[in-house]
């Protein structure tokens, strides 16, 4: 007899573990609190414009690995498209991330990659050897008119907390390029499903065996109706928020359409105070293949996740990750379930990794089916 599966949330994850265990023969049901597929990856026409907007705020999928690059190709058409961003600070249009061009702009210069790489080694701090905090690692790196111009007043904006408050390891590498290179992204492979994420979320679950119910949240005390469960969302929900609920920056958007071209570009960051939001992004221009009139755009402010808000972000300080290591432990103590995805794991997780770490946990699973051994809280450390 088919073993029935039970996955809570159709975002990347949810869809992709259904994917690869219905083809296994199993039977599964998708239970999906909202009414779409594709979580925050959703995306549909603009019924004014026509445009294809990313309904959460815009996803560029850009990855180095190859078997979730082989795996979103065998579901749509995936058009190129390279993101080229750029800022406003002190009333000015700069390229990003910083390079070349940015640095003999904001300084007035015409240097050569040698001399502009010395010159910003110039800039840094190097009072600060070991740099603990976002500012220190920017200081240290870039100097303080970089740091104030770009990284200063958007990551108070983006994230609601002072850079001194915030890891050094946000800045994992030395923000900068010597070199005239504008892609946001250095992946080898980088694109835009030709009909949206939605789309390709839909053909991923067009697989005998696999039941979906839109509008319909899961409850844990169902468990026991399957044989494993896959949940993928907020890991405290699960647990009744009985240890607090874990903090999250949501996003909240000002749509607006216009004629034409607005902004002549898909993302443009605001990094000063003059807005209080944090970038303007032109859906259209996402979609460089499509011809369209009109235009909509979403000015994107961030600000901390309420109750009834979508999470984004997690937060991930010092606090939240001792509140993370009690849901952690409690988890580990449930059998039959696994948690997944960016809110079953409580990290920001980009596409390309969530698919990769989804199918992950599918081969894991059906490795401890064959073995006849259970089948862990976690395939991913939340923790590592």
């Amino acid at each position: 007899m088919k073993k029935n599966i039970a996955i809570v949330g159709a975002g990347f994850s949810g869809a992709v573990i259904a994917n690869q265990l219905a083809h296994a023969g199993y039977n599964v049901e998708i239970f999906e609190a909202r009414d779409h597929i594709a979580g925050n990856c959703h995306s549909e026409r603009d019924s004014e414009t026509g445009v294809m907007v990313h309904v959460y705020g815009p996803h560029i999928f850009h990855t180095d690995n190859e078997r979730a690059w082989e795996f979103v190709n065998r579901f749509s058409e995936f058009k190129p498209y390279v993101n080229r961003v750029k800022a406003i600070t002190n009333h000015r249009v700069f390229t990003l991330p910083i390079n070349l061009l940015t640095i003999n702009q904001f300084f007035g210069k015409t240097f050569r990659p040698a001399e502009a790489e010395a010159f910003i080694q110039s800039l840094g701090d190097k009072s600060i050897e070991n740099p603990a905090t976002f500012e220190e690692q920017a200081l240290r790196f870039v100097g303080r008119e970089l740091y104030e111009a770009f990284f200063k007043t958007y990551t108070m904006k983006q994230w609601g907390l002072h850079p001194s408050e915030l890891p050094a390891s946000i800045l994992k590498r030395l923000p900068v390029r010597f070199n005239y290179d504008d892609n946001y992204f250095n992946h080898k492979y980088q694109g835009m499903p030709a009909n949206g994420y939605t789309a390709l979320v839909e053909n991923v679950l067009k697989v005998p065996g696999i039941t979906v119910h839109l509008g319909t949240r899961f409850d844990p005390a169902a468990k026991s109706d399957y044989d494993h469960v896959f949940y993928s969302g907020p890991i405290d929900a699960w647990f009744n928020h009985v240890e607090g609920r874990l903090p999250y920056r949501t996003l909240d958007f000002e749509v607006f359409r216009d004629t034409g071209d607005y902004q002549g570009n898909a993302v443009i960051n605001y990094c000063d105070d003059s807005q209080s939001y944090t970038r303007i992004t032109e859906h259209k221009h996402f979609s460089p293949w499509e011809q369209h009139e009109r235009t909509v755009c979403y000015m994107e402010y961030s600000r901390q996740c309420e109750e009834n808000d979508t999470p984004y972000y997690p937060i991930r300080q010092a606090r939240e990750k001792a509140q993370l290591e009690k849901y952690v432990d409690l988890a580990r103590t449930e059998t039959n379930v696994t948690f997944v995805g960016r809110l079953g794991t409580y990290r920001y997780l980009d596409m390309d990794v969530t698919i990769h770490e989804a199918l992950q946990t599918s081969d894991k699973f059906l490795a401890a089916a064959r073995e006849k051994v259970p089948m862990p809280a976690f395939a991913i450390d939340p923790l590592a």
